[in-house]
């Protein structure tokens, strides 16, 4: 879960730093490298994006700089926008 200061930037596809997750508002649960998660924000109950973690959980707590989930589907973007076919 993010912070409420970086949902804006979430949802223009900006990567999620690690601040964003360790601050006041924000929760982070054990995840490892690699692994594809739904990210929510504070205050709001569903969520905003998809990301895959580039670092684990524990090593965002230790280094607390830089891109900590990479941000690969948000709300409002071009898949979500897609056209469906039948």
């Amino acid at each position: 879960q993010v912070d409420k200061g970086a949902i804006e930037f979430v949802l223009s596809g900006a990567n999620i730093m690690c601040p964003g997750l360790t601050s006041p508002g924000a929760k982070l649960y054990p995840a490892a490298v690699d692994t594809i998660v739904a990210v929510t924000a504070e205050g709001k109950q569903h969520a905003l994006c998809v990301g895959v973690m580039k670092m684990s959980a524990e090593d965002i707590e230790k280094v607390n700089k830089g891109i900590g989930i990479e941000n690969i589907h948000y709300l409002n973007d071009g898949l979500w926008h897609m056209k469906t076919y039948k």
